[in-house]
């Protein structure tokens, strides 16, 4: 498909390329990270609130509905108010989301400005991304979305570690008041140096009202099913059920009336676009099983492999670190090798890692771990920058704000998707894989009477009682079955992840290949 032809970046009195990359970096950066930094900090805001496990999530909920929503509507308010003007404008709502969250002395409080920051954080992701495919010439496309990726994809990783430091040295209200420099120093950059382009188009006609009810309904309704869903255990639930049915009709009826509107809230005729609405679908499945993962491996290194959080973020490091130096390469490459062969090459890799991953055991060592996750930290980029670099090439310029909405819309429902579904497998096959296991637990089994006679031996050698020596050993005997079956549902949700990434081989092959011309 041959590049459309894109107009040179606009000129911004004396600024550099550099610093306009820095400004519009800083506000992606923390959009994103704000998602996985706040939740470290969640058992620490519900003790200070008094909340519950239920209630408390909230914090998060709260503002990933804001965000999907200002995702899907930022093109409409850039047309509106002026793309600087509105990036300004969320750059300025993030921070006093900030602020306020920081100085709640309610939850109630929490979760509204919880949202705030959801509204302001929303379009700062989008429009980084139009900013800086604006900013670099057709033959640095590659290296601007590989700048791009650096954001998206490290930001979650780091969240963690970041929230983490700052809640146990300095308390939970710092994962807030942490976003404020770097937003302050964000906005002089872009008010000093980022300039709308001529060709971008400003002011509305009418207000799309029914998209934008369609659109509340739909995010908020999926987002609640994404959330609550496990919770309610899914459709066996009347709340569950009826959202779904709910979302799926606000869905329906959005798209329907978006595509017949003359200034839609959501563009879907971008959509057209091949290359757009398959590389739209692969971010969805890639965020799915990334982010989907960055959420799950902690959580096993911890519970199971009984690392500290800060043993477990060293041993999360190195991909971290494969990624990061992988990032230009991958953009550098982008003009020369067929981006369909790089992005064969990172699935690759990536189905690599999960297959490691998925023969691990609670037995593991540190280098057991980090081997494969060094692999997977070589291959992300590969799919990432090129993909994301494919979707937007064939846009019109002046549609690059619109399309990069969809795009990024696409990575926030899927990640949101990875968190609930593999949240729910593994609860689901640890329950599946403990009942297998039980049955091995009984007289009949010669290991099993042998293994729980010597536990009874060796704690009545401690002057136990024989009868409490009996309950307790069979206490840990069960501890020991939930550990491995938990330990065998991890292996099968690395398992279902390779299944996704198999998956996105043949839609590779859908993208476009090598331009002709990088000019």
């Amino acid at each position: 498909m041959e590049t459309s032809p894109q107009p040179a970046a606009p000129k911004s009195r004396t600024a550099s390329r550099s610093l306009i990359t820095l400004a519009v970096l800083f506000g992606q950066f923390i959009s994103v990270m704000d998602v996985s930094v706040v939740n470290v900090a969640l058992p620490h805001m519900q003790g200070a609130f008094g909340a519950d496990i239920s209630s408390i999530t909230w914090v998060a909920t709260s503002y990933s509905i804001a965000q999907l929503i200002m995702i899907c509507m930022t093109s409409w308010w850039s047309t509106l108010l002026g793309r600087k003007r509105f990036y300004l404008l969320s750059y300025v709502l993030f921070t006093l989301g900030s602020i306020l969250a920081g100085t709640s002395a309610s939850f109630g409080e929490m979760v509204f400005y919880r949202a705030i920051q959801g509204v302001g954080g929303g379009p700062l992701i989008p429009i980084s991304q139009a900013i800086l495919r604006e900013s670099y010439p057709p033959r640095l496309q590659g290296m601007a979305m590989a700048i791009f990726g650096m954001g998206v994809v490290l930001a979650p990783a780091m969240g963690p570690v970041v929230g983490g430091w700052l809640t146990d040295r300095y308390g939970w209200p710092w994962v807030f008041y942490i976003n404020i420099p770097f937003c302050l120093t964000g906005m002089l950059l872009v008010h000093l140096y980022v300039q709308d382009p001529s060709y971008l188009k400003r002011g509305v006609k009418q207000v799309d009202w029914g998209g934008i009810l369609f659109l509340l309904v739909s995010m908020i309704g999926l987002q609640i099913v994404l959330e609550r869903g496990q919770e309610h255990n899914w459709f066996e639930s009347g709340f569950i059920a009826g959202w779904t049915a709910a979302t799926a009709m606000a869905i329906l009826l959005l798209v329907v009336w978006e595509l017949r509107s003359a200034e839609p809230i959501v563009n879907f005729r971008l959509l057209r676009h091949l290359p757009l609405s398959v590389g739209s679908v692969i971010i969805m499945l890639f965020a799915l099983a990334l982010f989907g993962s960055t959420f799950i491996l902690p959580q096993f290194l911890q519970t199971l492999l009984r690392y500290t959080a800060y043993d477990s973020g060293m041993a999360l490091l190195p991909r971290g670190v494969a990624l990061f130096l992988m990032m230009p390469l991958v953009g550098q490459l982008f003009n020369v090798v067929d981006p369909r062969l790089t992005m064969t090459f990172g699935l690759s890799c990536i189905l690599y890692s999960f297959y490691g991953l998925s023969h691990l055991s609670l037995e593991a060592g540190f280098w057991n771990l980090v081997q494969p996750l060094i692999v997977m930290g070589i291959g992300m980029p590969c799919i990432f920058v090129t993909n994301t670099t494919i979707a937007i090439r064939g846009v019109l310029p002046a549609e690059t704000t619109a399309a990069a909405s969809i795009y990024d819309l696409g990575r926030v429902i899927g990640g949101n998707m990875g968190f609930a579904l593999l949240a729910t497998l593994i609860e689901r096959r640890s329950a599946t894989h403990r009942v297998g296991l039980v049955g091995y637990v009984n007289e009949f089994n010669g290991p099993f009477v042998e293994y729980h006679g010597n536990l009874v031996d060796i704690l009545v050698g401690q002057r136990i009682d024989p009868a409490a020596a009996h309950a307790k050993a069979y206490a840990v005997l069960d501890h020991m079955v939930n550990q491995q079956a938990a330990m065998l549902a991890y292996n099968d949700t690395f398992w279902f992840m390779m299944i996704i990434f198999v998956g996105i081989l043949p839609l590779v092959w859908l993208l476009p290949g090598k331009p002709k011309s990088p000019s």
